[in-house]
């Protein structure tokens, strides 16, 4: 059983803070025994103040974080010294220092700021809300800050940004941990998308298309049946009745991205599915993913994960996966 526990701090956001109970607790194996055990602390283990306009009893104090295996830090609206100067606290500081070598340690949204003024990212790449990512790069310039993705998996350090992106990140450490099955499993049971790519972009311009335009969402629904046939971007624009033009500028309003770009993101998406839980071979991984040749799904699968498909197949499939 992985233990996980979760650090609220005075004025944490509800909402994150349950992120981690939610999605590690839905995780099961196949005979429905919990794969994660979750538990949730305080610094000295009485109640905090949330945002709202209630405050949560907690079991447990900081001395939680040295026996478990993962230490989520979500988000505050009362990081005081730590946003405003880049310093902990002491007891926050000597709770960080307590946590045992090797630990995995996740921060959600704001929480990046106790990580970077830990220097537990010093050297790294990480994320936080776009809203954050400005003020936080010139705090912490050893940190490479990325403001335009949901997620970043830096091994055993690992950021993301606000709100839905802490679902995103979570479900991704139980892909990580357990393979896309159970990442599923876990996506279904708790009614979110199963997967969003952690490089997807975290503000689009306009994400809601204006109420006397179509939408491109149709057939995105669509090309999501049919992502082993070869799609051109005019017969996207077909099965939306629009020009390849007006197409183009709608789904990227829609989407934040290019249809290209959309695509190719589905399809390494459907590979790394078969590459999880089939033992096909590269080749027909590659055909039944839209890709047409392992060449091609060898070169995007690099470009998108930094690996190759036995690589990625080694690492991510369960030994019991179904051939």
């Amino acid at each position: 059983m992985h233990r996980v526990g979760v650090l609220a701090l005075d004025g944490v956001v509800p909402f994150e803070l349950g992120i981690p109970a939610r999605i590690f607790n839905a995780a099961r194996d196949r005979d429905g025994n919990p794969l994660y055990s979750v538990a949730t602390c305080s610094l000295d283990g009485g109640s905090v103040r949330t945002e709202g306009d209630y405050g949560l009893a907690v079991s447990h104090d900081a001395s939680l974080l040295a026996t478990v295996d993962t230490v989520v830090v979500p988000p505050s609206h009362r990081l005081g010294p730590i946003r405003e100067e880049g310093r902990l606290p002491g007891p926050l500081r000597d709770a960080l220092a307590a946590i045992r070598t090797g630990t995995r340690i996740v921060a959600i949204c704001t929480g990046t700021y106790v990580l970077a003024a830990a220097g537990l990212l010093d050297g790294r790449r990480a994320t936080t809300h776009w809203r954050e990512a400005d003020r936080l790069q010139r705090m912490f310039t050893s940190t490479r800050i990325d403001p335009d993705v949901l997620y970043v998996d830096d091994g055993d350090v690992l950021t993301s940004a606000g709100v839905a992106a802490g679902i995103d990140l979570c479900l991704h450490l139980v892909r990580r941990d357990h393979g896309s099955h159970i990442a599923n499993e876990v996506a279904r049971s708790c009614v979110v998308p199963p997967w969003r790519d952690g490089g997807q972009a975290q503000y689009i311009q306009r994400p809601v298309p204006d109420p006397t335009t179509g939408s491109t969402a149709t057939t995105r629904a669509w090309a999501m049946q049919h992502l082993a046939e070869p799609l051109t971007l005019a017969d996207l624009a077909a099965h939306t009745n629009m020009s390849v033009r007006t197409f183009s500028r709608r789904f990227r309003d829609e989407v934040g991205s290019t249809p290209g770009q959309w695509l190719t993101r589905q399809r390494v998406d459907l590979a790394r599915h078969f590459l999880e839980t089939t033992d096909w071979p590269i080749d027909l991984v590659a055909h039944r993913a839209g890709f047409g040749t392992g060449a091609s799904l060898r070169q995007h699968l690099h470009a998108t994960i930094g690996v190759s498909p036995q690589a990625y197949r080694r690492t991510f499939r369960p030994q019991q996966a179904a051939g």
